[in-house]
Order: C-alpha cells, then structure tokens, then sequence
C-alpha cells in the first residue's frame, strides 16, 4: 500500500519544512512496525523547492489472518485461501489509515513544536494514492473529497486489464488531491476516507471508534454533504453507533452555529444530579423473573441444576419461603467459589440447613435430585452439545420429575442488539448452541408432551417487538405421569405399601404361633 503527500515552497518556505511538520527527517529512510505489517517513511525527493513523502506499508499476510478478520472478535467466515490471495497488500484500505494514524501521529494533531505556525497554516499540497478501491466508484469519490477544500481532484479508474479494455474498469481508481490545506486537515480525511471509500474495515469496530471519527471529523464532517454516508460506512453500518455518531455531530453543528461549545449546546441534564435510573442487568432481571415463578408455583424445596457460581442459591437463600435449596455443578471449581460466596464456613446452623452444593453432571440420572418441588436450568442447556440433550431431558424430566421445571437461554434473534457482540457469534465462548425463539418453542413443547409436562414461555428483559427478548424462559408443570409409568402394574408403582403388607403378615403369623 502506497500514498505520497508532496508540496512546493519559497525560500523564505522551503518545502522540506514538510519534515519538520511530519516528524520525519527527509534525509532518513524510517521503518516503523504494525499489528499487520511494516510501514516505511522515506522522501524520493527533498529539496527547498519541491519535497515528497512517501508511506509504504508492507502487510504480513500471516498477521493479517492471525489478528484480524477471520479470528477473534470481528472474525469473518472468509476461506482460508482468500485469507491470503486478495488484494488487501496492494489496494489502500483500513490497514494503510490505521499506519497512516500511527506514523504521522503527532502530524494528524497538527503539533509541531519546531514550526508551530506553519503546521497552523494551510499549504500547498499534492496527494496521490495510486490504488484506492472505490466501492461507489469515481462519482463518489468526488462527493467525499470535493466539499474539503480541494481545487482539483482528479479520479482515474484502474481498468480491469489493459490487455483487455473490452472487460472495463475495476473497482479501484488512482486518486490525486490538489489545493491549500492544513497537513494536519488532509491527513484526518485520509484517515477517515480512505476506509469508507473502501467500505470495509481489517478489525471490530467498537463504540471508541465514534470517538475516533469524531476526532479526526473535527471541523469538516459535521458539515459534510454525505456525513450520514460517511458516519455509516466507517461505523461498518453499526445502525447503534451510527445513530449515535449522528447526533454528535448535530450537536457540533449547532454549537457552530451559534458560535457556542458543545458542552453550551448539550445542557439539559444537570451533571450534579443523577436523574436517569441505571438499568437493571439482565442476569439479574433473569433471576427476579425465575424467583418470581417458583413463588407462583408454590415451590419450597428447590433444585438448581448447573448453579456455577452460586448466584442464583444466593439469590434463593434470602426468601425463607425456599426450606432446602440444593446446587449441583459438575465443576469442583466452580462449586468451591459457590461456597465462599456463600460464606458457608460461617453460616449460622439453621441456615447452613437449608443449602447444600453437590457435584453431579446433568446428563447422568441422579437419585438425589428425586422428590424435589422444583428445578432451575438457567442459561445451562446451551452449553451441551445438542446431542446430548435428550440425556439431560430424561434426567430432569424422567428421573428426577420435579413438580416444575424452570428453563432460560438466550434468544439468539435478540443479538442483533448487542452493539459490542460481532455479527454472526454467540454470547459466549462456551455456548454450542442459540436458538431462536421457534426452536426453542419447538424443543420446549416436544419435552412437555413425551414427559407429562405442560408448559408456558415467559420473555425476560426487554421484549422487543421485531427479535423478542434477550432471554427466552420457559415454565413446565407437571400434569400427569408419562405412558411408562401408566403401563407399569401396580406391585411396581406402590412398592412401599406391598412391603409393609408383607411385613405385617408375617408378624401376624408369629403372633398366631405363640
């Protein structure tokens, strides 16, 4: 990736004064290292009457796939071939604005200590980026770069193959920038430009990036024709920051307007006094909404299955209504920072009765967990592989049978609304599986039917009218005893009564004897 920034000067301006304002000696080649790649600062030409730097980027392929796209947060499920065969060392993109920002750091804040009028004055200036992809093609192009300031823009499309003119242009134009400007104006358009002319971005875009355009926006974006085109594209269309961008920079321009700060213009809420209520965390709003249903179920002897850190036990032990609380977990690890929360070495006698915290896996029937009032599966199911739920179904639902049965997880429709959760990944590492609000519906009343069970669903959080809520909660009752125990005879259903006829028998004949 390649650009050059040239300009003239006078004797009384020497154009190698662009050293000085670039923080980079013209009788230097510089090597500065990236998170993708090397970047290389050098002047092919440097004189008082004309003087040129250059930035080359040479991108790590290998970097590129490890750190970015295709990896971690922001990865995409791009092929492994393609990962390493395009056009992202060749063409200007996010990689070249990102290497921009960090050689010319000091540059792009117009600081420089050495000449500090000439960095506040506009100069003359010659841009060229000779492969810039335009996603919009030349006519954007000049939309975005028109309105700045420039007295010529000059966009020629790269065609196709030159050996082939029939086959057209290609996507990508040699851009070249002519006018008087601030260094320090040109290089944050760049900045912002180039990306959004490109339309893409090499890494997750997260809410400090609307910070970032707002910085490097400063002065030209909140008037700009196409701020809404430009907001959008380098937020990657994130509708939630674009929004919020937006009105940031409504705000600038009021506040220019009236010739006021911004802190002038956005008073309405007074910074001494706390009058918006802070949201209640989902977890939490989960745990109300589960406490809820095992008071309307009449539930005293609770079972949570899965209860990882305890907070959930916590949560149970402070309503005295929950007589015997039981957590099972198959961590041990987990089980033993359930224990200090709950500060079970110091709980006082009649209420270390009511709790006890058992190690079991889910998947496996478990005579201990017979004859409870109700059980609790809170974000548990998502994280078993699906092959193995009809095992934890029959466990709770067949063996166990606890009068009810308390089932959350997350509705995977809902995560279009997580702004910092990458699209097409789930909440959490661990998680096998998220189902959308029919799948989970659909699982759900297949339980209920095969085990005796009827069920309602209830939304948890806020229950948005196009992706529902953020976790979907259902409540099965048990209604009657499944077709197995209906066909089971009689001796084996009520084995207790049988055996103390037998015993009763037998001292009956004793007492005949004596």
């Amino acid at each position: 990736m390649f650009l050059t920034i040239s300009t003239t000067g006078t004797p009384e301006r020497p154009a190698t004064d662009l050293g000085f304002l670039l923080h980079k000696h013209p009788d230097k080649a510089q090597t500065f290292s990236t998170s993708h790649g090397t970047a290389h600062v050098f002047y092919p030409e440097a004189s008082a009457e004309r003087c040129t730097a250059a930035l080359l980027l040479e991108v790590d392929p290998v970097a590129l796939v490890r750190r970015g796209k295709g990896k971690g947060r922001g990865g995409a499920p791009d092929s492994a071939l393609a990962q390493y065969v395009n056009d992202r060392p060749y063409a200007a993109s996010s990689l070249l604005a990102v290497a921009l920002s960090t050689v010319f750091k000091s540059a792009l804040r117009g600081v420089c200590a050495a000449l500090p009028g000439r960095a506040e004055a506009p100069m003359p200036l010659r841009v060229e980026v000779p492969a810039l992809p335009a996603r919009g093609g030349a006519e954007l192009v000049g939309k975005l770069f028109g309105p700045l300031g420039w007295t010529s823009v000059e966009v020629e499309p790269v065609a196709l193959d030159e050996q082939f003119p029939e086959w057209g242009d290609s996507r990508y134009v040699q851009l070249t920038l002519e006018g008087e400007l601030r260094l320090a104006d040109a290089l944050r358009q760049l900045y912002v430009l180039l990306p959004v002319l490109d339309d893409a971005k090499h890494y997750w875009v997260a809410p400090d990036e609307v910070d970032k355009l707002l910085r490097a926006g400063e002065g030209w974006l909140a008037e700009h024709p196409e701020q809404k085109l430009i907001t959008s594209r380098y937020l990657s269309r994130r509708w939630g920051l674009t929004r919020q961008a937006m009105e940031r920079l409504e705000l600038v321009r009021l506040a220019e307007a009236d010739d006021l700060e911004v802190e002038d213009v956005d008073n309405a809420v007074d910074e001494t006094t706390d009058t918006e209520e802070k949201p209640v965390p989902l977890a939490e709003q989960r745990r109300d909404a589960i406490l809820e249903a095992l008071r309307g179920a009449g539930a005293n002897r609770v079972l949570d299955l899965g209860c990882g850190q305890g907070q959930l036990v916590q949560a149970l032990l402070k309503d005295v209504s929950f007589t015997e609380i039981v957590g099972v977990d198959v961590s041990v690890r987990a089980l033993t920072i359930a224990g200090r929360r709950l500060k079970l070495d110091r709980m006082g006698e009649r209420q270390a009765a009511r709790v006890k915290l058992l190690q079991g896996a889910l998947t496996y029937t478990d005579k201990r967990l017979a004859g409870y009032d109700a059980a609790v599966l809170c974000e548990v199911i998502e994280h078993l592989d699906l092959p193995r739920l009809p095992a934890l179904e029959y466990a709770v639902f067949g063996s166990a049978r606890p009068q009810t049965v308390i089932v959350t997880t997350p509705n995977v429709e809902y995560n279009v609304r997580w702004e910092t959760l990458p699209a097409g990944h789930a909440r959490h590492g661990d998680h096998r599986f998220e189902w959308t609000r029919q799948e989970f519906r659909t699982w759900a009343e297949g339980v209920a039917e095969r085990d005796g069970y009827g069920v309602e669903f209830v939304p948890v959080g806020p229950d948005d009218p196009e992706v529902g809520p953020p976790t979907q909660m259902a409540v099965f009752t048990r209604t009657d005893k499944t077709e197995a125990d209906k066909n089971k005879p009689e001796a084996e259903t009520e084995p207790e009564a049988e055996s103390e006829t037998e015993t009763e028998t037998e001292t009956e004949k004793e007492a005949k004897a004596a």
